[in-house]
């Protein structure tokens, strides 16, 4: 076939009816062919003749409908004066247009674009897309994307012969949600779109796992291609591994430190503020005090090293000096007493194991240096290093997840806003929480996962210009998805609870067309924990010395390798 012929080859089979009304951007059709009425489903494509002879608009079936209604029952013998009535059956098609095909468009030859240039007109031609002529509509959708720009995702529903594509500039660039139910294959595709990035000479992705789910795809040895990274926890302060990763006190800023040792109702809180404000800024000043450019800039919040001890050493001084009074005499000093609590409160934190990656860290964190090493290991990847980093966030107590999540993506963000515009490498984060509205121009691109949607933040999703949804059977989730949507496409969230696992809607800027497809299943899939639980019940009991290791590896704090 060539470049400039109709890919729709259609012929009186095909055709289903005419255009009985119009109204906006739905099309009632006059179902004639009531043989291939039954052939159609919602979902389905139609084609509708448009004012020029070289254009069709394309829509998606909404709803089918066939009532019975009283009428002139067909002709079979004369019967005199008698008229034969009985029940005629009347088809009809609801549909919503969706884009324009044109065989010739100026110079351009068979495109399709979203949206309508016009309205269909009554008693217009529609033909069913299906077989042959389907196949070569679903190969015009992201056809013209150059290599470097293809992002595959599987198979369309509609035709299994028929690659998904997706634009992978605007999936990432205006940030994407990855949402479904438990057990409708999240997992999976996060794992997918993993492995597509990892093709890529320098992608660069950091996955939040919030479940350790993740970890296969860093062991080499299964062909894992990720590198791997945890988050240390208690049994990691004596002697840390190559993998663990600490986050020191120095890196959280003045509120977020406040917010977990200060106590707002105490009395004396403002007073508790102002000292540890001070002092820290007065101890970063100390670190950078041969450092002319940072000395004369740097703020309270500044990520500089200082030594908790002398933080502490200076509170207690504040706490127990006394004052001078107008007779020489020693009097109770304006701190004296005041800072009694917030002392206590430090000093519970810096005890608690649990915290022991921020408070507990080695000595080594202490340098000057280490922050842009750290930082190194986790956004470069021209080393030779993996792209595709995993932080495995499941060994962390849930009471410290916020603090923890918050601080390591600040501080990415952070250093993203402050690397000079021609020297940024753009990078995402897989997580199950957004982190800023504003990271998209700065090169940082975000994918939201969950699997309630309905939980999550409307702020948030609505920053989202992509989705992959996968099987969705809560209302209320089903509901947030149809707000998101054009009101022309919220037919599609009908069919939520209906895909299979490993299927997904695919809607948004990255795509021309909103489609169901099948995802590939990934080289190497997730631990995702779902695990056939009656299967498994008859044909294994649990192992007593697994249990004693377990029990034994919670009083560690920590996973053996």
């Amino acid at each position: 076939m060539s470049e400039d012929q109709n890919i729709f080859q259609f012929n009186e089979v095909q055709r289903i009816g005419r255009v009985a009304s119009v109204d906006t951007s739905r099309v009632l059709i006059d179902a004639e062919n009531s043989e291939l009425v039954t052939a159609v489903g919602v979902g389905c494509l139609v084609a509708i003749q448009g004012s020029l002879a070289s254009e069709y608009l394309i829509a998606i079936i909404e709803r089918v409908t066939r009532s019975l209604t009283e009428g002139l029952a067909e002709e079979e013998e004369e019967s005199g004066s008698e008229i034969l009535l009985g029940p005629v059956p009347t088809d009809a098609i609801i549909a919503t247009l969706i884009g324009t095909y044109r065989i010739v468009d100026g110079d351009m030859r068979n495109t399709f674009k979203r949206g309508a240039d016009s309205f269909p007109q009554i008693d217009r031609q529609c033909f069913y897309i299906d077989g042959p002529n389907l196949q070569r509509f679903m190969g015009l959708l992201g056809a013209d994307l150059p290599e470097h720009q293809r992002l595959k995702f599987g198979k369309f529903s509609a035709d299994l012969s028929a690659e998904a594509i997706a634009n992978g500039d605007k999936f990432f660039q205006r940030h994407a949600a990855l949402l479904g139910s438990t057990g409708s294959g999240k997992s999976w595709a996060v794992a997918l779109l993993l492995e597509r990035a990892n093709a890529l000479p320098h992608s660069n992705i950091i996955v939040f796992d919030m479940h350790g789910e993740y970890k296969p795809l860093t062991d080499e040895g299964a062909g894992g291609f990720a590198s791997y990274f945890r988050i240390a926890g208690p049994g990691d302060l004596a002697n840390p591994g190559e993998s663990a990763l600490f986050l020191p006190y120095w890196l959280l800023n003045r509120d977020e430190m406040l917010s977990m040792i200060l106590d707002r109702s105490d009395q004396n809180a403002p007073n508790q503020a102002s000292r540890f404000t001070l002092h820290v800024r007065a101890l970063k000043g100390e670190t950078v005090n041969d450092k002319e450019d940072v000395k004369s800039s740097f703020t309270v919040d500044s990520p500089i090293p200082y030594k908790m001890s002398e933080l502490v050493e200076l509170l207690n001084g504040d706490n127990t000096r006394k004052g001078v009074g107008t007779t020489g005499k020693p009097v109770k000093g304006d701190w004296e007493g005041k800072l009694t609590r917030f002392i206590s409160r430090l000093g519970a934190k810096l005890e608690d194991r649990r915290y022991g990656f921020l408070f507990q860290p080695p000595v080594t964190t202490q340098q000057y240096t280490w922050l842009a090493e750290q930082v190194k290991r986790i956004l470069d990847s021209s080393s030779g290093s993996s792209g595709i980093k995993i932080i495995d966030f499941s060994e962390v107590p849930s009471d410290v997840l916020p603090v923890v999540t918050g601080t390591l993506a600040r501080l990415l963000y952070d250093v993203q806003f402050w690397t000079r515009p021609e020297k940024r490498t753009p990078f995402a984060l897989v997580c199950d929480e957004r982190i800023s509205k504003e990271g998209r121009k700065y090169g940082v691109s975000i994918v939201v996962v969950s699997q309630r949607p309905a939980d999550v933040s409307r702020t948030i999703l609505s920053q989202c210009n992509n989705f992959l949804v996968l099987r969705l059977t809560n209302d209320r989730d089903q509901s947030v998805i149809k707000r998101l949507m054009p009101d022309s496409m919220a037919s599609l969230v009908e069919a939520l609870p209906l895909l299979d696992v490993g299927e997904a809607l695919l809607l948004g800027d990255a795509v021309l067309l909103p489609t169901r497809i099948k995802l590939d299943k990934p080289q190497i899939t997730p631990d995702s924990a779902t695990r056939d639980f009656w299967s498994e019940w008859a044909s294994s009991s649990p192992d007593p010395g697994a249990i004693a290791e377990a029990v034994e590896t919670l009083r560690q704090q920590t996973r053996p390798e």
